[in-house]
């Protein structure tokens, strides 16, 4: 697990040493980024989940204004710091309920989901994303999920676009119309 490219590209990033934290696959991330390339760089983000902090790094490699990486796992939250410190990036680092934080945030422009999958966290982070208005108009969400997963539909302005599929992963990019 690396940084694709930007300021930190080429760091290796910790990885966790068990399967309770599932790291987006290098390949699937570089698609990933591939889709969003031009909605990054002075963007607010939000890595909700986020593990390793792989997505949001990568994001603040490619020149984000700001990351929030947040998880409820003192392991997740504990390899995102010294992830952070590795690429020598600065950022929030909330330890919280991922879906009771999105009661309590501001706005931001770019969100990442990927919780565990299976776990109905998608749907309920994505209601919870809608009922408080989280995300900027114009901006972005990418959801990962398995392959088999639907996403519920969203209340307008909210909307589900696109889908791509990567084997048993699949990204879905929701947004809001500006």
């Amino acid at each position: 697990m690396r940084v694709i490219t930007g300021t930190a590209r080429g760091r290796k990033l910790r990885e966790p040493k068990n399967m309770d934290i599932r790291p987006t696959t290098d390949k699937v991330k570089e698609s990933l980024f591939s889709i969003i390339q031009f909605d990054i760089e002075g963007r607010r983000v939000l890595d909700l989940f986020a593990g390793t902090g792989q997505l949001g790094i990568e994001a603040l490699s490619r020149g984000a204004k700001s990351v929030t990486f947040v998880d409820q796992s003192n392991d997740a939250i504990a390899i995102v710091r010294e992830n952070l410190e590795h690429c020598g990036f600065a950022a929030t680092v909330v330890r919280d309920d991922s879906i009771g934080y999105l009661e309590h945030t501001g706005q931001f422009d770019l969100i990442f989901l990927d919780p565990p999958y299976a776990s109905g966290l998608m749907d309920a982070a994505l209601k919870k994303i809608n009922k408080f208005d989280i995300l900027a108009d114009g901006g972005i969400i990418i959801c990962e999920t398995d392959s088999e997963t639907a996403l519920k539909p969203l209340d307008p302005p909210y909307f589900i676009g696109r889908e791509y599929k990567y084997g048993k992963v699949k990204l879905t990019v929701c947004g809001k119309k500006a």
